[in-house]
């Protein structure tokens, strides 16, 4: 007489999990499209400011803040001529939003506030108003980024911007091109100096205090 647990049937062996796909490596170069190369051109040109402008602080060498000057609106050029391209070849790269975002960060925030504080934008007021200028140029992209589908119609294109956006910079770097060239800046900065609370401050300051603001406003922008 065959035993109770004779009867009993082994347990079925569950399935085996199907394997993963090991994730494809990314391959960078490949994965860029015509715009992104100009794209990086807007990082090289603001790169190529910030090195210059410090260059121009070691030597004095007023060539050397020209150059970082007229690099800039190079960068716009480049800000400008990928997004048309993009549209005109009607291919954009997975990356191609990510870097536009980062190469406008270095042009038209870091390397503005860099001028700002090369031509005598050293106070100590100076400096918080020139960081806060950085802040409000991140917080803009970070903002358009992450907004940017809500405000895009059906076929994608975004119809206005909220605030100013951050190449309006470039109005900043033009300021002080003038300035410069006219030899009003440094101990001949115009409006001269103020203290406050034993804090120094040079009122001209406070144009790179309105465009931060303007760009984290909520005014809303025709995109052109």
């Amino acid at each position: 007489m065959p035993s109770p647990s004779s009867d009993l049937e082994p347990p079925t062996p569950a399935p085996a999990a199907p394997a993963r796909p090991k994730p494809r490596r990314l391959s960078l170069i490949r994965s860029f499209v015509l715009a992104d190369f100009l794209t990086l051109g807007n990082g090289f040109c603001g790169t190529g400011s910030i090195l210059s402008l410090m260059q121009y602080l070691a030597t004095q060498d007023r060539t050397w803040l020209f150059w970082g000057a007229r690099l800039l609106p190079l960068a716009l050029f480049f800000d400008v001529a990928d997004g048309r391209v993009a549209r005109w070849r009607r291919r954009s790269s997975a990356l191609g939003a990510d870097l536009d975002s980062l190469a406008d960060i270095i042009s038209f925030g870091v390397a503005p506030a860099t001028l700002g504080f090369a031509v005598g934008l050293r106070g100590t007021l100076d400096v918080a108003v020139l960081l806060y200028f950085v802040a409000c140029g991140i917080s803009r992209l970070a903002r358009f980024n992450a907004t940017a589908a809500a405000l895009s119609d059906d076929s994608g294109k975004v119809s206005h911007f909220e605030g100013t956006p951050i190449p309006t910079s470039v109005l900043l770097v033009m300021l002080f091109w003038v300035l410069a060239a006219r030899d009003m800046i440094d101990a001949n900065m115009l409006f001269g100096t103020i203290s406050i609370a034993g804090a120094t401050l040079h009122p001209i300051a406070l144009v790179y205090a309105a465009s931060g603001s303007a760009m984290i406003s909520t005014w809303r922008i025709p995109k052109l």
